[in-house]
């Protein structure tokens, strides 16, 4: 995270800004060019063989083919990847939620050629390495970012982010087994992306050895003193306010855009609104 913060330092003003609608552009000039000319998607994939033959308008069109047909469905599905993608977009910052997108664009195409070399060439792949698994890996991250957000599935039954992330989960898991190695090198090439942000988002350091026994040093001095008065909350978070007493994995955080020493949660920390004295 240290890397990725340096180089938003250095390169954060070149960033795309408004990714998600750009994305949304995108899967729309697909639906017209399908329009026009039933065919042409075909020519859009994402296919070593004819990459390596001089079709290298192929490592960018892979872009353009539509996750399925323009329906209801297909149309409130792709507002709803433009919503969470927003908010992402909001929390993570420009450059970052770049990283990420671009990163499963490129371990995509990376995935094809390396199963093309595999395979031993003279093998085509149509719509098997598509955006379909990056459009997931965007809700996966936003469940693990918003994990008690409350949505309504189906515009009728509530349900938490967390949930639904472990709804998606277990269906990629059903997919990935459920299909030959082929398709398995498509999925994880596609979903590497999130496998790389939901690890360097874990806070090991609380599950190492060397933190376990500490906290078990700690517990066995607290029990043999004597018995005090509960002493206050040291933190507090400006926007829910909850402290740490509300929650032994709770973390805070000094807001260093706020004017003054705000403390947020981590669930506030890049989200909220920031405090600026007149």
């Amino acid at each position: 995270m240290k890397f990725l913060s340096k180089m938003e330092r250095k390169y954060g003003r070149y960033a795309i800004r408004n990714l998600p609608a750009i994305i949304i552009a995108l899967y729309a000039a697909g639906y017209i060019l399908s329009l026009f000319q039933a065919n042409i998607l075909s020519y859009c994939t994402l296919e070593p063989y004819y990459i390596l033959r001089g079709q290298i308008w192929r490592l960018v069109t892979w872009i353009l083919v539509p996750p399925g047909s323009p329906d209801l469905f297909t149309i409130i599905m792709l507002f709803f990847y433009y919503s969470i993608g927003k908010t992402l977009e909001r929390t993570w910052g420009a450059f970052r939620f770049n990283v990420y997108i671009f990163g499963g664009l490129i371990f995509t195409v990376l995935g094809s050629f390396l199963l093309y070399f595999i395979l031993g060439g003279d093998v085509a792949f149509g719509t098997l390495f598509s955006t379909y698994y990056i459009n997931m890996s965007i809700f996966l991250a936003f469940a693990v970012s918003y994990p008690d957000m409350q949505v309504l599935l189906y515009f009728i039954i509530p349900i938490k982010m967390k949930w639904m992330g472990l709804l998606y989960g277990v269906f990629i898991i059903y997919e990935f087994v459920g299909s030959t190695w082929v398709g398995k090198v498509a999925i994880i090439a596609s979903l590497l992306n999130f496998v790389i942000y939901f690890l360097m988002t874990r806070n090991y350091r609380r599950v190492s050895p060397k933190e376990i026994h500490r906290k078990q040093e700690f517990k066995r001095a607290v029990a043999q003193a004597s018995p005090s008065p509960k002493a206050g909350p040291k933190h507090k978070c400006v926007v829910c306010g909850r402290t740490e007493q509300d929650g032994e994995h709770l973390e805070f955080r000094y807001c260093s855009k706020c004017d003054g020493d705000y403390e947020y949660c981590q669930d506030h920390l890049f989200s909220h609104q920031h405090i600026h004295k007149q």
